[in-house]
């Protein structure tokens, strides 16, 4: 009989849902900063970058970088550093930024 619970293998595999849709909820505010970020005519706001250039490396749409400041903010994450950690941890951030 064993004295402790246990925790199962690590290099086990697992079922977990496909899709991010599944794990963020109806009612999370990341769909709140999603729907306004989406709704915001960035170009006309005076962000620069809106339409990509011919040449050189794609860069990330001012869109997605404004939804991660926003979420940190509103979620007392001021450190770019932080943010970025979060994007690769948190399933809501991951949900957010559509994986970047």
């Amino acid at each position: 009989m064993k004295r402790f619970v246990e925790g199962v293998d690590r290099n086990q595999s697992t079922l977990f849902p496909e899709s991010l849709e599944d794990w963020v909820h109806q009612d999370n505010p990341v769909r709140v900063i999603d729907a306004f970020v989406g709704e915001l005519d960035l170009a006309a706001l005076g962000f620069c970058g809106v339409d990509p250039a011919a040449t050189g490396r794609p860069s990330y749409h001012p869109a997605v970088l404004l939804k991660l400041y926003v979420y940190g903010y509103l979620n007392r994450v001021q450190s770019s550093r932080r943010i970025e950690r979060e994007a690769g941890c948190n399933v809501e951030v991951m949900w957010l930024t559509g994986r970047l």
